[in-house]
């Protein structure tokens, strides 16, 4: 143990990495960034799970950010447009399978993998925090899967859990990039249980000492309150029939057609939106829903990311306008929907990204160097 922390420390990678007793606990720790994802950090977590899924002396694994703003923001959008603009393919290429190799490992963990989603959740976080055996939102919590509102897609998995949640929620949610706060997390599938903020400090001992009960499911249950009734349960009858739409354009009329003011209101945010990025992104999400695991939907999402990143100019401009002018007026290519080509779906699905996602990632010549 001593030797995994040690080499952490040493790469100056923003993860502090400690085991107490039989915890093994990973701390994303850079709070300015609201625990921004980069690619060193993603090097830690994967050799550091893969080092304790076998290790005797680890037995449950607690995964959290420092601060108080937000578990994990997602990752570096701005460095992935840099990469994008520079032609650095290969970048942008080795970042996501690193960061999917990571959100595999999570989901299909041999050992109780915990994550308290605390405050943002977002994007990269959702692929830490969605998969984890026992997941944890509190009255701060924040998750979203807003990736269409830069031009991009949902990834990280998350087209899985948003093809599984209830009715047409997924859709809602990955085509206006909405936002949940803890009891739409629960009922959307994004979460298991709401605990205080206050009173995480209390569970993280408790997963330490484990006395009686001992199971994080068990011991996550002591802490755990009735959140108030979801705001998307509610809004399911016009959310169900506006988004049962066959395409975009369909859904946006349901929408008019609707009495209720979200519905109208959501009409129009779809109306500014990128249309290339809605059109595949509806297509993955439904498609989603015959994929048989994890690993198959990241293997799909990969191919799509890396689609967008090689083909798409607005990726790159979405994250100018959102991020960094922050003129939030992006020039989406093309501008209406009426201009997308007739085979744009077939064109995403069928693009063969290289390298491709399973082989190994590239080795990180400087990690474990102390």
């Amino acid at each position: 143990m001593t030797d995994l922390e040690s080499n952490a420390a040493a790469s100056g990678s923003a993860v502090q990495v400690r085991v107490d007793r039989a915890l093994g606990h990973l701390t994303l720790d850079r709070p300015r960034a609201i625990n921004a994802l980069d690619l060193g950090m993603l090097r830690i977590l994967r050799r550091t799970l893969e080092a304790w899924a076998v290790h005797p002396g680890v037995d449950a694994v607690l995964l959290d950010g420092s601060g108080d703003r937000g578990f994990c923001a997602g990752g570096d959008v701005r460095g992935l447009r840099e990469q994008v603009i520079g032609g650095r393919i290969g970048d942008v290429a080795s970042f996501f399978r690193e960061e999917y190799a990571v959100d595999a490992l999570i989901g299909s963990y041999p050992k109780p993998v915990v994550v308290f989603a605390d405050g943002v959740t977002m994007g990269g976080g959702i692929g830490l925090a969605g998969h984890a055996a026992v997941r944890i939102v509190t009255e701060r919590s924040r998750l979203a899967m807003p990736e269409v509102r830069i031009g991009f897609t949902p990834d990280v998995g998350g087209s899985l859990l948003l093809g599984r949640a209830p009715g047409r929620v997924g859709e809602y949610l990955a085509l206006t990039g909405g936002t949940m706060d803890a009891a739409d997390a629960i009922y959307a599938g994004f979460a298991d249980h709401l605990v205080p903020a206050d009173r995480l400090g209390d569970l993280r001992e408790a997963l330490t000492s484990r006395a009686d009960p001992q199971t994080p499911t068990e011991l996550a249950l002591l802490f755990d309150e009735t959140p108030e009734p979801s705001r998307l349960s509610l809004a399911r009858p016009w959310i169900d029939d506006a988004f049962a739409g066959e395409s975009v354009d369909e859904i946006e009329a349901r929408l008019r057609a609707r009495p209720e003011p979200e519905a109208q209101r959501t009409a129009d945010d779809l109306a500014a939106l990128p249309p290339t990025a809605l059109t595949v992104t509806l297509a993955a999400v439904r498609a989603a829903r015959q994929l048989p695991d994890l690993p198959a939907a990241l293997e799909r999402e990969y191919g799509l990311v890396m689609w967008f990143a090689q083909t798409q100019p607005d990726l790159a401009e979405g994250i100018r306008a959102r991020l960094v002018d922050k003129d939030d007026a992006p020039t989406w290519s093309p501008a209406s929907r009426a201009e997308l080509a007739e085979r744009l779906v077939d064109e995403a699905f069928s693009f063969e990204p290289r390298p491709p996602l399973w082989d190994r990632p590239d080795p990180d010549p400087d990690l474990g160097r102390g």
